[in-house]
């Protein structure tokens, strides 16, 4: 909402300076965000005086002037046609900015000569539209004296933020009226006219939709003569930023503004018919003043004649019957729309004008007589004519606000304290009817919507009183805040952040949600996991887990040149079940091979990493990592053959790793393999509550025994399987059992492997006998045949 400071005392006599204002408008919760003062751009711009003007050497139209300045003599060159001496003019020297061709001004050579400045058109500094010469200023006006002080006082323009509960102050008076109820100065009266109709209104106007236009006011005047609005209202709406058209279009954008009484004109010569609120109907359209053409629909409010769409109530009119220099009669409506109605129909037109902006947000219900009034009387004044009697179609919606009001409950309230009286007079001046007593009844006034209640009443006493007054008092102590013990789920997912990034990994924290493409490639019912009101198409649905945004993540890092990624994240992973439908898990991902080295080519990353970080986790948690068995099963998603899942048990499963499946990486533009692993934080056993005391370290005395076996193993058999089996098979004496070496070719029968196992033997109260050794190597063979392993001779 843009005024002007000359706009502003119309209303407000007051001596305040602009801080003065602006100051006071923050106070009481008017948020300025600019004021934009011509004086201050016109800064450098002083009076020159012209001694010389010769035609320049080399251009007919050019001429080569010497100019008394505030900086001395000058030479500037000048192309306007009434460059001449003896003129006065408005010179801006090297540096100074033109606001009016944005452009700062510097040395230069015009056709071989140097021009140091520049003398200046009107329209080239903002103060009018005359560009066919120079300014010529009064002839008493001294060299050096600033420009702003010879044009005369140029007005400020402040622009300021309006607050959803406020809407009156989208017009001019009710700034005015609470910079006066603080004290800045006194509200003028509002000079409202009485005009008496000359003849009876001659345009049928009804309303046949009273719930989006519960009231249609309207009068015509005949004989008017449109043509341009004076000068003083042309600069005021180009101060705000509005383009004057014709008196009879300004004077409705004025009070807009001044009035936050959006209305509206038709030429009666082109209606057909008269004129009705009615809602639309689906196959009609019409031209709005924006040049643009609009279909209606049946839930938006239109202002039709017996031809059809004029218009859309509240938000714009149509080029059909516009206003022009050919206009004779006028009719002016001042009607009241409802505001849900407004904004419906503004959003699915997207359509925005500053009628919709203050219809929307609740214009007073009892302004429509009044825009009327001063409307016409302001017409009558400039283009004259003969008004009809006004009509007024339906009722305003104007109810009377009554609060029961005790003026203790501002101290209540606030803590401020504030004389009875004072609060009284507070009020009075913002407009509302004060009576007092043990009990005040306080009658809002109908610009007032967000009014409802004695809190309300309290918050206009304060803001006028000012806020800064609020009193300042420390808080007691309340000691130092509980400590919490972390839950069981806090302290895994944060064991696990520190396992993952101590391996290399990147944290990432992505959305819950992804788009449902990527989420079918690792869930089998991804549709089921769909949102209602999606953020967007592509956060359509709950994330089945992290990977498919952690495979976005490195699909876009990949596509600006990244040759490794490796990150990963610890939250949510979500399934249709219910009501158990989220879990936590531990999701990485690592790709390329990374920067090349003399020591020779990084490798790319594999299923054995994806397995190495799944069990570094499991590890890090504190999960029987040596009672874990693994399966060959892929998940969706995963690579099969090069895939596994880690399980405490047949059901269990603690982990899934393996490489991403070659045909969901090329989805995400990743080439080469990609080493991806989930873990399932809730699916590790709690811990068991451990012992006041640590247990004594137990080191043997005695040297370990290895012993090394070499099997023959099926292919389709996991080597974990059996080496499982060796360990269980003396529990005492057999302390560790490795694989270190895997043989396929010239003697090994076809589907199967040979397995070379180291087994480490660790007496604890005797060295071993050599029969006591053999005993336990037979034990161990036959745990191997038991799991179809054969000892090689």
């Amino acid at each position: 909402m843009k005024f002007t400071l000359s706009w502003l005392k119309d209303h407000l006599d007051t001596d305040a300076t602009l801080d003065q204002i602006v100051e006071t408008m923050v106070k009481v919760g008017l948020e300025v965000e600019e004021v934009i003062d011509p004086a201050e751009a016109l800064a450098p711009v002083t009076v020159g005086y012209v001694k010389e003007a010769e035609q320049h050497p080399d251009a007919d139209r050019l001429r080569v002037c010497k100019v008394d300045t505030k900086d001395g003599e000058q030479q500037i060159v000048c192309g306007a046609p009434n460059a001449r001496a003896g003129i006065k003019v408005a010179y801006a020297p090297v540096g100074a900015y033109i606001p009016g061709l944005d452009v700062t001004l510097s040395k230069a050579k015009i056709r071989g000569v140097e021009s140091l400045g520049m003398m200046c058109s009107s329209r080239e500094l903002e103060l009018g539209d005359d560009h066919d010469g120079i300014m010529e200023l009064a002839e008493d006006a001294e060299v050096g004296t600033p420009l702003a002080n010879v044009v005369g006082p140029l007005d400020p323009v402040i622009d300021f933020e309006v607050t959803p509960n406020r809407p009156d102050t989208n017009g001019v008076r009710a700034i005015a009226r609470d910079l006066a109820a603080e004290g800045l100065g006194t509200l003028k009266p509002l000079e409202v006219p009485s005009i008496d109709g000359q003849f009876d209104q001659p345009v049928t106007v009804t309303t046949e939709a009273p719930d989006a236009c519960p009231a249609f006011a309207a009068r015509v005047i005949r004989g008017v003569k449109n043509g341009p609005s004076p000068e003083w209202l042309q600069q005021r709406l180009k101060a705000i930023g509005l383009r004057p058209i014709n008196m009879l279009v300004d004077v409705t954008n004025f009070l807009s503004y001044d009035a936050a009484r959006p209305l509206h004109v038709y030429d009666v010569a082109k209606l057909s018919g008269g004129i009705r609120a009615r809602m639309g109907t689906a196959g009609e359209s019409f031209e709005a003043l924006n040049d643009k053409e609009y279909s209606v629909d049946e839930t938006m409010c239109v202002i039709a004649d017996d031809g059809g769409v004029l218009g859309l109530g509240g938000i714009m009119g149509g080029t059909s019957t516009g206003c022009d220099e050919g206009t004779t009669d006028v009719l002016i409506e001042s009607a009241y729309f409802d505001p849900l109605t407004i904004a419906k129909t503004g959003r699915k037109l997207s359509l925005t004008s500053d009628a919709r902006y203050r219809f929307e947000r609740g214009i007073d219900p009892a302004s429509l007589p009044e825009g009327i009034e001063r409307a016409t009387q302001m017409i009558l004044d400039v283009c004259g004519g003969e008004p009809s009697a006004m009509t007024v179609a339906g009722t305003p919606p104007v109810t009377e606000k009554v609060v029961i009001y005790q003026p203790t409950e501002l101290k209540r309230l606030t803590g401020m304290t504030v004389a009875e009286d004072r609060q009284a007079e507070i009020l009075t001046a913002l407009g509302f009817e004060v009576t007092t007593g043990d009990s005040w009844t306080v009658k809002a006034p109908t610009w007032r919507p967000d009014v409802e209640g004695k809190a309300d009443l309290a918050e206009e006493v304060a803001r006028i009183h000012g806020l800064d007054n609020l009193p300042t008092d420390v808080l007691p102590r309340l000691g130092d805040a509980p400590r919490r013990n972390p839950s069981l789920a806090e302290t895994r997912g944060e064991a696990a952040r520190q396992a993952l990034a101590s391996l290399g990994l990147m944290e990432a924290v992505t959305w819950a949600f992804t788009d449902e493409e990527g989420a079918a490639y690792f869930a089998d019912q991804a549709a089921e996991l769909k949102l209602l009101n999606p953020i967007s198409s592509d956060l359509s649905v709950m994330r089945p887990g992290p990977l498919p945004n952690l495979l976005l993540a490195a699909s876009r890092n990949a596509a600006r040149g990244a040759e490794h990624v490796a990150l990963f994240e610890v939250g949510g992973a979500y399934t249709s079940d219910q009501p158990k439908g989220q879990r936590t898990v531990a999701t990485g991902l690592v790709w390329g091979a990374g920067a090349r080295s003399w020591q020779g080519g990084s490798a790319q990353p594999s299923v054995y990493d994806a397995k190495s970080m799944a069990s570094a986790v499991l590890s890090a948690l504190g999960a029987p990592t040596d009672k874990l068995m693994i399966d060959a099963e892929a998940p969706r998603g995963f690579h099969p053959g090069r895939s596994g899942r880690l399980k405490l048990g047949p059901k269990n499963v603690l982990a899934r790793f393996g490489e991403l499946h070659p045909s969901v990486a090329k989805a995400f533009d990743l080439s080469g393999s990609v080493a991806i692993f989930e873990v399932e934080l809730d699916a590790i056993p709690a811990p068991k509550k451990a012992s006041a005391t640590k247990a004594a370290l137990d080191l043997a005395e005695l040297m370990p025994v290895r012993r090394d076996f070499a099997f023959l193993f099926p292919e389709d058999k996991a080597a974990q399987d059996l080496l499982r089996a060796l360990t269980g098979a003396d529990k005492v004496l057999i302390d560790d059992v490795r694989l270190f070496d895997v043989y396929r070719g010239e003697g090994v029968p076809e589907g199967q492997r040979s397995l070379a196992i180291e087994v480490v033997l660790q007496p604890r109260d005797k060295t071993l006998t050599d029969k006591e050794i053999e005993a336990v190597a037979a034990k161990i063979v036959t745990a191997a045949e038991k799991q179809g392993a054969v000892l090689r001779s």
